[in-house]
């Protein structure tokens, strides 16, 4: 039997709805503005009612939310974007590799400057982190919602807050929060990129960019648009500027699906039960004195824990859980910066529930852990 704690990375399993939206996808529509034909039109109303879905969820406008590949894209797309002219940008030192490693390569190749703002358990230092760093000739703050590895929720509504009030572009990573608190361009995001896979329970190979419109986006690529075909600029209009090439309907559907199973049931109660889930594992952990919880009493986290067992390497931990059937990450989770900024050299073992994991399972989890060691 197969038990996923690794939610955080993609959520499985799936709502029955989301894959009968994606069934039905598979067997009634083509191409979303690539022709007057009857399917064409058909499939152009159902993306455009997924669009429409979507914006109301995050607080947008239908024509300023784009679907992408994914939250890297997505992030890609903003950062490259926004940055292209050069200029100073701040990231966080708990950003994913989505977002750090663009940034990085902008820096290295010199074509912006870049500092990294360090992050705290308590709100008012990591703001004033954030703060100090800003200077005259600084474009754009990107910042996680929360952190991918420990999970911790940044004080971002403070950090938009700085960002209004000096005219930055705020761009917000909310691939581990959406779907899981309540997130909204009114909370101050420019520009909101996030997974379509996760918390909003649509399948892989699914994002979504969400821009209130105040900070124009150039395209990462140019390619097939299905309007202004006889010309060949780039359209500049959202969201047609920034989806080149024919979409992917199945999986836009799916997402669609994903949204309104969260919507049904609802964010606090999502939030509640996985919270309810990670508490009870980390009671359970706690049995062992050997176990460290990256966790810290003034920070507050969304429903993910990393940890490690003393003497254990990560990866092998994972892997004895993984030979009676638990899904979890192990090593780096794609964050460097998150890494450096905790000191795990040897990374952490992430677990992650979902709306359908049950409290049962992760305790008899965290049993087997204390077991092992």
């Amino acid at each position: 039997m197969i038990i996923n704690f690794d939610n955080a990375a993609t959520t499985f399993p799936k709502p029955a709805a989301v894959k009968k939206a994606a069934l039905y996808a598979m067997e009634h529509y083509t191409s979303s503005g690539r022709g007057g034909h009857p399917l064409a039109a058909e499939t152009s109303r159902a993306v455009y009612s997924a669009r429409a879905a979507a914006a109301e969820f995050f607080g947008a406008e239908p024509e300023n939310t784009v679907f992408t590949m994914n939250c890297t894209h997505s992030l890609n797309i903003a950062i490259q974007g926004i940055m292209r002219g050069g200029g100073h940008m701040i990231i966080s030192g708990m950003e994913h590799n989505s977002a750090a490693r663009p940034a990085a390569k902008l820096a290295a190749e010199k074509k912006i400057s870049l500092s990294v703002a360090q992050v705290f358990p308590e709100d008012n230092r990591t703001i004033e982190s954030f703060r100090s760093l800003i200077r005259s000739d600084t474009k754009a703050i990107v910042c996680t919602l929360a952190s991918n590895v420990t999970g911790q929720l940044l004080p971002y509504r403070e950090i938009a807050e700085i960002c209004r009030r000096k005219n930055i572009c705020f761009i917000a990573d909310g691939a581990q929060a959406c779907g899981i608190i309540d997130v909204r361009l009114e909370h101050g995001i420019n520009i909101l990129c996030t997974a379509g896979h996760k918390g909003l329970y649509g399948l892989t190979g699914t994002g979504l960019l969400v821009s209130d419109g105040k900070y124009p986006i150039p395209p990462l690529i140019q390619g097939g648009t299905g309007s202004n075909s006889q010309s060949l600029i780039q359209p500049d209009l959202l969201p047609e500027s920034l989806e080149s090439g024919t979409s992917g309907i199945i999986g836009i559907m799916s997402l669609k699906a994903g949204i309104e199973f969260v919507s049904g049931v609802g964010i606090p109660r999502i939030y509640a039960h996985e919270d309810k889930i990670c508490r009870s594992f980390i009671s359970a952990l706690k049995r062992s004195g050997r176990i460290k919880i990256y966790r810290e009493p003034t920070a507050n986290y969304v429903p993910i824990v990393s940890f490690n067992a003393d003497g254990v390497k990560s990866e092998i931990l994972a892997a004895e859980l993984a030979k009676q059937g638990y899904c979890l990450r192990a090593g780096f989770q794609c964050a460097a910066l998150a890494h450096s900024s905790l000191g795990t050299n040897n990374g952490t073992v992430r677990f992650s529930p979902s709306i359908f994991s049950r409290e049962s399972d992760a305790v008899m989890l965290a049993n087997n852990i204390v077991k092992i060691l």
